[in-house]
């Protein structure tokens, strides 16, 4: 079995369980501004999307300020980010364990801020990679190249895990191996490439020979 140094994590929808609280303040911005009903289903491809990308792709007029508006709904939804089942504990082993690992996504550093180190999930992170570091945002490799650099590693040295298309398709162009986070239970579409599929997080420790 390949040995890793690191773990690179996608943090919506694999670290952190946060689609009700990012997705229904949408389904409000959406009826707010368009004047549509949709449902869950329709927006949580979304998930997968930077926040100013959301709002270009539905076309809303004033994208800056419905988007610090969405922003607000968000951090006023009464159902925060939360770890997944046995996520913490996945961390903590891995952390006990020598491998490196570091938080890869189109998250905002204000967000990550309330979502991650208020879950005190930033401990566990030797950097993270945010919106704001990079021009060009996953499904491009250059948030995960930055993360690369950062930490002075090779492709062949770390694995991406996440639960998109797009995070497959950026580990792929960065040369990166990638493991599917099955365990949200959101289908967004075909996942290839996935060199590993992880039902839940605690198969992540079977691949560093660590009981689970």
């Amino acid at each position: 079995m390949k040995t890793y140094q690191a773990v690179l994590y996608d943090i919506d929808g694999t670290l952190l369980n946060t689609v009700n609280m990012n997705m229904y303040p949408l389904l409000r911005i959406i009826k707010e501004e368009l004047g549509e009903e949709r449902t869950l289903a329709d927006v949580v491809k979304f998930m997968a999307y930077t926040g100013m990308k959301v709002m270009d792709e539905l076309g809303i007029q004033d994208p800056e300020a419905t988007y610090q508006r969405w922003v607000r709904y968000v951090n006023e939804y009464p159902e925060g980010a939360t770890p997944y089942p046995g996520m913490v504990d996945t961390l903590e082993r891995l952390q006990q364990l020598g491998v490196r690992q570091a938080a890869v996504s189109s998250k905002m550093r204000a967000q990550y801020q309330i979502d991650m180190v208020g879950n005190g999930l930033d401990r566990y992170m030797e950097t993270a990679v945010l919106e704001e570091d990079t021009q060009l945002h996953k499904p491009n490799p250059d948030p995960l190249l930055e993360c690369l650099r950062r930490m002075d590693l090779k492709p062949d040295q770390v694995l991406y895990v996440g639960d998109t298309p797009s995070d497959s398709k950026a580990a792929q162009a960065a040369g990166i191996d990638f493991a599917y986070a099955a365990w949200n239970g959101v289908d967004y579409g075909s996942v290839d490439h996935a060199a590993h599929i992880l039902e839940k997080p605690g198969d992540l420790l079977s691949l560093f020979h660590a009981e689970n």
